[in-house]
């Protein structure tokens, strides 16, 4: 015979209050619901996981060098760049190239920021608009125009003109 103690059964009685307990104080408490197109909710400023936006110099010179980094980088493969040597007369980015084509697929893209972590110059940042709907696939592909512009405020259907 061992020495060791018998292990103590736990009562049921004990398990099945606990349960009950956890029950009621879960069915007791208020709801934490958000009525999200009435109140929309502005995200901390610090929160960059919306859209992404193309920015440009004080000068309104581009910032993107058309380097394709930020496509290299981008794991689900969602940015096409298409990078040509920049005209001295008529510069459109102060670099040696710039990007003729830009296009960022939102059914491919994973919100991930890896291809704005890739961009040496900042041209590439993620807003906070998060609010993205789109009527058909064609309209889920930005090109580097849409990408310029700033998104449209919170509230504001996409596509949509103010009026």
């Amino acid at each position: 015979m061992s020495d060791a103690p018998t292990p103590r059964p736990t009562a049921p009685w004990w398990a099945v209050t606990k349960g009950l307990a956890t029950v009621w104080k879960q069915w007791l408490r208020r709801d934490n619901t958000e009525r999200y197109p009435e109140e929309i909710v502005e995200p901390p400023p610090r929160a960059h996981t919306g859209r992404h936006r193309l920015n440009r110099h004080d000068n309104g010179l581009e910032k993107c060098i058309g380097c394709e980094l930020c496509a290299f980088a981008c794991p689900a493969d969602a940015i096409w760049v298409e990078g040509e040597d920049n005209d001295p007369d008529d510069p459109v980015s102060p670099g040696e190239r710039y990007a003729k084509d830009y296009q960022i697929n939102y059914l491919r893209c994973i919100m991930c920021g890896l291809c704005v972590e890739a961009c040496p110059t900042r041209a590439l940042t993620l807003t906070s608009a998060y609010e993205m709907s789109f009527g058909s696939r064609e309209e889920a592909i930005l090109s580097k125009e849409q990408l310029l512009e700033p998104p449209p405020p919170l509230g504001t259907a996409p596509g949509t003109e103010e009026g």
